[in-house]
């Protein structure tokens, strides 16, 4: 490229970003932002609820009868709802110590207030698409005498959603953020219909200015670009106008449920995934999200380890469906038959292996489909089942099996941070330890700094890379995705980057839980009571 092209390439770049970045935020930019009003809000409407209650506790002669009956009313249907039992256990306690407060807030939330109209939504797209994309034919009857069940897990998840397994697709998987960020850059420069991107956090910097670049260039060529993030972004790392600003350069773009300065339940699920789809012939998830400490290019929490998978082929089309479900549901009207119909263009990819089903998770369901795929892996192990995963919050059902799992003689082995990013989450973790040691499971912490990938391996044939993580918000609040793996030829790549992560880990043992600081001893204790509400 001539040294003319490479500067009307920079003169652009800098051009994008000069229109996109915000102004720097000062103590009056705080005090005068959405995060801080909204904050006040809320606040207010919680102040105006407990003026309400200590107005009626002294005006009303029968208050504490009809509170009795109320609370009375909401522990019985906590017993009869199908409610994880450890949130029941935690709600009873709130219950318990502030019986109006507690009950208020618990029927606030089952009733939804704010959030009937995302979960309609969601059913209905969901419930339309239902059989968007037909199985393939040939490959249940070709996992059902093959000995590895994979064929019971196709079954479920084409119950739970539309989730084929496919075998036309390849494989790439990345140890690092950095790796499938070049990755990514070389294939959206190849994109020449469509490009996708679904992230849980894109916040600006040197890896999202690397990618806008792109997409820009691409959408004034003609390519339909469309980007959608959470909405939560719009308090922490983007402005407020965000997609207008995007909109200016030719780019779709719309939050997923952006916050509103009012007290709703459905502020509580928010979409994790990680999805780019590319024509609809490649596609990429994992734990990598748009920002720089995801490829080292800044440092928090020490070094960050990461890791993705890129796919190829056949199974991409899932990923297109689930990037299209939720576009949909956030007020949007694309053609599904546009993008999954029948093209004319059979694309084979170079090198393919195995088995892939993708798959995604809806907290507005009562399938917990991430949590049941990891069980199905424990469960049916022969050897050993290795795992990373940033965090460790588990439901009883969940440390049952991975106990199982261990102590029926499966090498059962974790890897989690060393040095963590939220303190809480991280004492919660060490609540697990002695209970998993006790059962054989091996843990380790990454003593370079931080693990945020999402990763199952197993026997050398089964895999998941993915967005879920091993606590409550991913498995029961957030929307994820991920890939799980049967038999591909990447799978022993993973298990090769396991290994040599675990070479610069510590082992848990008994003696460095008795050597634990007293600080997460005692946040442990207190954060146990409400871990399923984090």
């Amino acid at each position: 490229m001539s040294d003319h092209n490479n500067q009307t390439m920079e003169i652009e770049y800098e051009s994008i970003m000069r229109l996109l970045k915000p102004q720097k935020k000062g103590v009056l930019k705080l005090i005068f932002s959405r995060f801080f009003i909204f904050a006040l809000l809320i606040i207010l409407q919680i102040g105006i609820f407990v003026v309400i209650l200590n107005f009626a506790h002294d005006r009303f002669e029968h208050y504490l009868v009809v509170e009795r009956i109320f609370a009375f009313i909401m522990i019985m249907y906590l017993f009869s709802s199908s409610m994880d039992a450890s949130a029941k256990l935690t709600w009873m306690l709130l219950i318990s110590i502030v019986p109006v407060a507690g009950t208020g807030i618990l029927a606030y939330t089952r009733i939804n207030i704010g959030n009937r109209r995302v979960t309609q939504a969601t059913k209905k797209q969901i419930t339309d698409t239902m059989n968007a994309i037909p199985q393939p034919e040939g490959v249940i009857g070709e996992l059902k005498y093959d000995g590895s069940h994979t064929d019971d897990l196709v079954r479920y998840l084409n119950r739970t959603g539309c989730f084929p397994a496919y075998k036309n697709t390849e494989t790439t998987y990345y140890p690092s953020g950095e790796k499938m960020f070049r990755s990514m850059r070389r294939e959206l420069q190849k994109a020449e219909k469509y490009i996708f991107l679904e992230f849980f956090i894109i916040e600006e910097g040197y890896m999202w200015g690397q990618i806008l670049d792109i997409l820009s260039r691409k959408a004034a060529e003609g390519v339909t670009v469309k980007v959608m993030y959470d909405g939560m972004c719009e308090l922490s790392t983007l402005t407020a106008d965000y997609c207008r600003r995007l909109r200016s350069v030719g780019i779709d773009a719309k939050p997923f449920s952006p916050i509103r300065p009012f007290l709703s339940s459905h502020y509580n699920y928010r979409d994790h995934r990680k999805i780019i789809v590319i024509d609809g012939k490649v596609a990429f998830t994992g734990g990598v999200n748009l920002a720089d400490e995801y490829i080292n290019r800044i440092e928090r929490f020490g070094r960050w380890k990461d890791t993705g998978i890129m796919i190829k082929g056949d199974a991409v089309r899932s990923f297109t469906l689930m990037f299209l479900q939720m576009w949909n549901t956030v007020r949007g009207s694309c053609d599904y038959n546009e993008y999954l119909g029948d093209n004319g263009e059979a694309f084979t990819p170079d090198d393919p292996s195995g088995y892939v089903i993708p798959f995604s998770d809806c907290p507005l369901d009562i399938d917990k489909v991430g949590e049941t795929v990891y069980m199905d892996i424990l469960n049916r192990a022969g050897s050993y089942v290795h795992i990373m995963s940033p965090y460790l919050v588990l439901d009883g059902e969940l440390e049952k099996a991975i106990r199982y799992a261990a102590e029926r003689g499966v090498d059962v082995s974790l890897i989690m941070p060393g040095i963590p990013d939220k303190i809480s989450a991280y004492a919660l973790a060490k609540s697990h330890f002695k209970r998993l040691l006790d059962s054989g499971v091996r843990l380790y912490l990454y003593t370079p700094g931080f693990v945020h990938a999402k990763v199952f391996v197993s026997d050398d044939v089964k895999a998941v890379v993915g967005t879920i993580n091993l606590d409550y918000r991913s498995l029961y609040h957030h929307f994820e995705c991920a890939a799980y793996l049967y038999n591909t030829k990447c799978i022993p790549e993973i298990e090769q980057d396991f290994q040599e992560t675990l070479s610069e880990c510590s082992q848990v043992t008994y003696e460095t839980i008795r050597n634990e600081k007293l600080l997460y001893r005692l946040l442990a204790i207190i954060m146990k009571f409400i871990a399923p509400l984090m």
